[in-house]
């Protein structure tokens, strides 16, 4: 249910599109079939060649009517056929992406893009550096926790310890004064349990920040302030070893597009609230997890690019 519900749009969509492509594909065999036989000749009428040089051994052909409708009807025929193999094919490659759960490509981070920021001990990195790396990003004021975030970051923390190949960052909307933000980070990173060179608190100033998270991101609203609370785009973010943005694909039960999934536990928190089911025996915030977790390891199988 839980997947079915929120993708119901997505259908709606879906089959408007379909049903568009099959209107335009009647449509076309319409108006070539209409305009060859308006410009063919009717039964008993004749058609003369016009004279292209005037020699005196040159005469007139006369077409025969029958055979350029046979003709015409050939090419209406092929054209038929034609439009029913792209269908075919259409419908085919529907078929095969119904049960495609590879992670949706969102954005890819370009080097020219790339963000440099300050880490908790004081170093300046960029995420160029952990290329080859797994990455979830996690967006936070310092002085404003998300539980939900914080809580399943430290879950992954614990889960992927060994793992080399993945590692966690979390981005502080916050920054103060340029010679206090060393100590701004540290103290944030041991509110959170966060020790390097697994998983990296860092920032830079905010304007740079909050734009590179909305455009590389493609966060839902750029981060702000207003009344003392932090208003931002709360979901988990995936990057890839090759720095691709990533989000989850769940293939739906009943058919059609899959549904493209962000990591937005807050929403999920939201849906339990309202008494929406999994259809599982998870929760949704637990479901999203899972998902999540799902998604890691695909991405952790993917090879690193040169």
């Amino acid at each position: 249910m839980w997947r079915d519900s929120v993708s119901s749009c997505i259908f709606i969509k879906f089959d408007l599109l379909h049903v568009s492509f099959l209107r335009q594909i009647q449509e076309y065999i319409r108006f070539v079939f209409k305009t060859t036989l308006e410009i063919l000749p009717r039964e008993g009428s004749s058609l003369s060649c016009p004279q292209v040089m005037a020699y005196q051994d040159l005469e007139p052909v006369n077409p025969d009517p029958k055979k350029l409708r046979r003709t015409a009807l050939i090419l209406v025929v092929v054209m038929i056929i034609g439009g029913i193999v792209i269908l075919k094919a259409y419908e085919k490659r529907n078929k095969e992406s119904v049960n495609d759960d590879r992670p949706s490509f969102v954005a890819r981070i370009s080097e020219q893009k790339d963000l440099v920021f300050m880490r908790q001990d004081g170093e300046l990195r960029d995420l160029l550096s952990l290329k080859g790396k797994v990455l979830v990003m996690q967006c936070l004021a310092s002085n404003q926790d998300d539980a939900l975030t914080t809580a399943a970051m430290r879950r992954l923390a614990e889960r992927y310890a060994a793992n080399e190949d993945f590692a966690l960052v979390t981005l502080m909307l916050d920054p103060g004064a340029s010679e206090e933000l060393k100590n701004q980070l540290t103290q944030l990173a041991a509110k959170l349990g966060a020790k390097l060179p697994q998983w990296t608190v860092a920032s830079n100033d905010r304007p740079t920040l909050h734009k590179f998270i909305k455009n590389e991101f493609k966060a839902n609203q750029l981060p702000y302030e207003k009344d003392g609370e932090w208003k931002y785009d709360r979901s988990l973010f995936l990057i890839d070893k090759n720095r691709h943005v990533r989000k989850a694909v769940v293939p739906q039960k009943r058919g059609g597009a899959p549904y493209v999934a962000s990591f937005d536990l807050e929403l999920a928190s939201k849906w339990d609230e309202q008494g929406i089911k999994t259809g599982t025996s998870h929760t949704n915030v637990e479901q999203t997890e899972v998902l999540l977790a799902d998604t890691i390891e695909i991405l952790l199988q993917e090879p690193l690019k040169p």
